[in-house]
């Protein structure tokens, strides 16, 4: 069986509305990003874009390929969120999903952690 690992960092993290997608998937633990990002408010939930300076906080899993499909059509890969290949802080490469850019009058997320920015 295939599997995927991936980083989360908004409503897919423990807690969170849409963590029930995963389930199935194996719980690895906590990761950051390098400082290469930046995390967006985009509402209800959040949107991290390439060409900042801040470490994303957020979580990493091991998923098969009925999760990642789901994962996919969540996030409306490719059309909305882009499933991209990044490094974490620790030099590990992981899937995870970009949004494609900055949306103007969009805040940022201080320090990149969106359960503390929603206070979870």
């Amino acid at each position: 069986m295939k599997t995927t690992r991936i980083f989360t960092y908004g409503t897919l993290m423990t807690g969170q509305p849409n963590h029930r997608l995963l389930a199935r998937a194996k719980r690895i633990g906590t990761a950051r990003t390098q400082p290469v990002f930046d995390l967006v408010d985009l509402g209800p939930f959040p949107g991290m874009v390439t060409g900042g300076s801040t470490a994303i906080a957020g979580e990493v899993y091991t998923v098969d390929r009925e999760t990642l499909a789901a994962l996919d059509r969540l996030e409306g890969h490719p059309r909305f969120y882009q499933r991209r290949t990044i490094r974490l802080a620790n030099g590990q490469w992981i899937a995870t999903y970009i949004y494609p850019q900055r949306p103007p009058g969009c805040p940022l997320v201080p320090g990149g952690d969106w359960r503390n920015a929603k206070g979870v």
